[in-house]
């Protein structure tokens, strides 16, 4: 194989992954980062400890065939905010939210909305929330909160 043969091969190779990523986790950002979470009792728990470093942590919660996505992040105010990867009006295109400092980004229109935001304003382009609580060092999303999200994926 020749030199330039080799490299045309692996320019080709990436560039096939770099579509996966986009296709299958919204952005280059998310790949590899997105967890799949179960609800034990009706709630999904996640170990603050683990989710408090103010970097959105994106989830996909599994249930009957269907995935919903959804991202944590603790914002500078010192709140664990959650919300469904995606908006109201760019859900179609399911290419969901990157985060950019203390911006969580739209990868389909390229808003920019601050965390402190996230579960304080809805509509329009802004992150879906979703409801959560505190308690102990556990975030808790119930099941019954994430699955109306459904109708973004």
């Amino acid at each position: 194989m020749s030199r330039k043969t080799l490299i045309v091969s692996v320019a080709v190779g990436l560039f096939g992954l770099a579509a996966f990523a986009v296709l299958n986790f919204g952005s280059l950002g998310s790949f590899g980062a997105v967890k799949t979470v179960t609800a034990a009792d009706g709630e999904v728990k996640l170990d603050i400890s683990k989710i408090d470093d103010g970097n959105a942590h994106h989830y996909v919660f599994k249930k009957d065939g269907g995935e919903i996505k959804f991202f944590v992040v603790k914002s500078p105010d010192g709140a664990m905010r959650a919300a469904f990867d995606a908006c109201d009006v760019c859900y179609p295109e399911r290419k969901g939210y990157s985060q950019d400092g203390e911006y969580m980004v739209c990868n389909n229109c390229g808003q920019r909305f601050h965390s402190n935001r996230v579960n304080v304003v809805e509509g329009g382009c802004n992150p879906a929330p979703l409801k959560r609580q505190i308690a102990g060092n556990l975030l808790i999303i119930k099941e019954q909160d994430i699955l109306p999200g459904a109708r973004f994926f």
